[in-house]
């Protein structure tokens, strides 16, 4: 047998066994929670000042972002649905739950930290105050 023939069954076996040995990384468990927007302003005494309602676009105009636990590196991005509601699945590991440009919006929201742990659901809400507040007369 050449020794190029000898190769190349060799590389061969090695990935076969590549691909069929057991795998170290550790299997992803999931964030979900519910986003509430929340609307202030200057509000009349009346009753008949309409209020905005919060819809699907509504939720996308204000995404989610995931952040390393320093804060520093972005790691998913994620919008609500219809329903507020929202599910990423992500590595076991330490992060922060932020709203994408927060501080350019100015929107009142809290980041939250959370952790992640294999095959298990952390569950994060996030609510966000958008607005001015509401003074008594």
């Amino acid at each position: 047998m050449s020794s190029f023939l000898k190769y190349l069954i060799a590389v061969a076996t090695s990935l076969v066994a590549a691909n069929t040995a057991p795998s170290d990384a550790a299997q992803p468990g999931f964030m979900e929670g519910h986003l509430k927007i929340v609307f202030l302003g200057a509000v009349e005494p009346s009753d008949a000042m309409p209020r905005q309602t919060v819809t699907a676009e509504t939720n996308a105009e204000y995404p989610l972002i995931v952040l390393s636990q320093d804060g520093k590196v972005e790691i998913a991005r994620l919008s609500a649905d219809g329903n507020g509601n929202y599910r990423v699945a992500l590595p076991p590991g330490a992060y922060t739950l932020d709203v994408q440009d927060r501080a350019a919006k100015r929107i009142r929201a809290q980041p939250q930290p959370f952790t992640v742990v294999s095959n298990q659901t952390v569950r994060v809400d996030m609510n966000i105050v958008i607005g001015f507040r509401a003074f008594p007369p």
